[in-house]
């Protein structure tokens, strides 16, 4: 019998094997460099928001590697930054035009938007 808990079998022998905790599991650095590489690729990053000309329209850009739905990433962080960006002036946000570059996996993938923000009705 073997404690699983423990890693000791009955009389205090201690266990060999992957289980023992002088020898940890071998796939665990593995799962960590996988772990580590899943999370780098699910980041997006954005730049600083940007008047323009016109009052009350601003432009942002967004990007995000890894995988072909990156620039889906890249889109939601650029609406996050322009509604974040209204909000905390009290105003909504309204999308004026967008562009999108990048669809082949482990590129960049891009999101560059105009938006103005609106009052609130």
């Amino acid at each position: 019998m073997f404690n699983t808990v423990s890693g000791r079998r009955p009389g205090g022998a201690v266990a060999s094997g992957p289980h023992n905790a002088r020898n940890p599991l071998p796939g665990r650095a593995f799962i960590a460099v996988i772990v580590a590489c899943a999370s780098l690729m699910g980041c997006a990053t954005s730049s600083d928001v940007v008047a323009t000309s016109k009052p009350n329209t601003y432009t942002i850009a967004a990007s995000a590697t890894g995988g072909r739905m990156a620039w889906a990433r890249a889109h939601e962080q650029a609406m996050n930054q322009a509604r974040d960006y209204c909000e905390r002036r009290g105003m909504q946000t309204s999308v004026t035009a967008e562009t999108v570059s990048g669809v082949q996996m482990l590129t960049e993938h891009g999101s560059s938007m105009s938006f103005e923000c609106h009052p609130k009705f």
